[in-house]
């Protein structure tokens, strides 16, 4: 038996759910096949998609080919219409054991092509939770699911579906087999993570799951929030902030814009002092934080001033670990509808600009390390991070999915040397 091939495209959520999948395909004896597991963010997404597909059928003729995620969700047609494609399965679809159990080992003629059905009546998020994946060092525990927000540019809650959330008990009890199993840090994770618990008796918060998270699992040694949407962040989240050392000191910021007009049009919730009186609050009560953050080059409409004001974010927000991008018209979304989008060349100069400035705070931050000493959690035996997120380069093994305590000695412009 040929074992089956996963690749994974787009965001850590979605390599979550290929680890998932992996063992539904297994305990349903699929072999010789490809699983593609899509991302739609943007069109070019699209594009490498049907181009990794092309691929992995040249490199696997006899397999099998799967295609499942967020662009099989949101075009379903572009992926069945596909000679090199054999079956089309939703985002719901990929995570029921059930689709893995009727596809069995010979499920190509037996089942309809494509199996997507209507992602916005899904309900549920847990149920197909894995204790972990990737390094020893580093766990991912998705805790919701879906979006219930409109931005003008996203297609994604219509490939994820409205906001799901894993209730907290669910959450703990599986923090607590991954720390029995050695791992030293625990990562949250979710298409809208902030949104945890609004679907859930009482509506708790983000910071209400965490706080219980770090109470009621005293031996986690680090816990890690991945992307947020600083408007939606709690009162008992910025608590954990202010108190729990083990509340890693990096927040990953969707901010998209620093321009009030573009913000208002991308419909985002918050303008742009809200997020300059968001890291300021944080790092008040948290001076080591460090902020990353999303930002789009050149939406539509995007003047010069404007851009402008999403290059000083930067600055006026201390951000040190940008995601860049550069602004993709995306077919289904309000915003590819507005008539004056920006020229391809200003979009990839204006990306350029950020990326730069990007360049220069991670250089500031590395710079500002020298002769401090930091806990490092080991990724291999040569490299690990700082609580703040920086890469760490060692001279000499170390145990990987340890913590261990080094000085810095310098840094080679992307990483920290000790």
């Amino acid at each position: 038996m040929k074992p089956p091939v996963f690749s994974t495209l787009g965001c850590r959520l979605n390599a979550y759910e290929t680890e998932a999948m992996k063992d539904l395909a297994a305990q349903a004896g699929i072999s010789d096949a490809v699983i593609v597991n899509t991302c739609a963010v943007t069109a070019e997404a699209v594009r490498k998609a049907r181009q990794e597909i092309r691929k992995l059928r040249r490199e696997n003729p006899t397999a099998r080919v799967i295609v499942t995620g967020c662009a099989a969700q949101t075009e379903p047609a572009t992926f069945s219409q596909m000679d090199e494609v054999d079956l089309v399965i939703g985002n719901s679809e990929k995570m029921a054991p059930e689709t893995w159990a009727r596809l069995g080992p010979d499920f190509i003629g037996q089942t309809e092509r494509v199996q997507v059905d209507d992602i916005m009546s899904v309900r549920e998020t847990a149920g197909h939770l894995i204790d972990g994946f990737g390094t020893r060092s580093r766990a991912y525990v998705q805790v919701q699911n879906g979006c219930d927000h409109r931005c003008t540019f996203c297609i994604i809650p219509y490939g994820r579906g409205n906001s799901r959330s894993v209730p907290a008990g669910v959450v703990v009890d599986q923090i607590k087999r991954l720390i029995d199993k050695g791992y030293n840090e625990v990562v949250l994770t979710g298409v809208d993570l902030t949104s945890w618990g609004a679907d859930l008796p009482a509506a708790p918060k983000l910071g209400d799951l965490v706080l219980r998270i770090l109470k009621l699992v005293p031996d986690l040694p680090r816990l890690r929030i991945s992307s947020i949407d600083s408007i939606e962040v709690d009162d008992n989240l910025m608590q954990a902030i202010a108190t729990e050392p083990r509340l890693m000191p990096h927040l990953h910021l969707s901010l998209q814009h620093g321009d009030d007009l573009i913000l208002k049009r991308m419909a985002r919730r918050h303008l742009r002092d809200d997020a300059i009186r968001f890291s300021e609050e944080a790092r008040a009560l948290r001076p080591d934080m460090t902020f990353g953050a999303d930002i789009i080059a050149g939406f539509p409409t995007e003047t010069d001033a404007q851009f402008e004001n999403s290059l000083r974010l930067v600055e006026d927000c201390a951000l040190t670990w940008l995601h860049v991008f550069p602004y993709s018209k995306r077919d289904g979304t309000p915003a590819a509808k507005i008539p004056r989008q920006v020229d391809g060349n200003v979009i990839k100069a204006r990306a350029a600009k950020l990326r730069a400035a990007g360049k220069a705070a991670v250089d500031r931050h590395l710079r500002a390390q020298t002769g401090k000493t930091h806990r490092i959690l080991m990724e291999n035996p040569r490299m690990g991070r700082t609580e703040q997120f920086a890469e760490v380069v060692f001279s000499q093994d170390q145990a990987e999915g340890s913590i261990v305590s080094a000085t810095v000695t310098g840094h080679d412009g992307h990483s920290l040397i000790v």
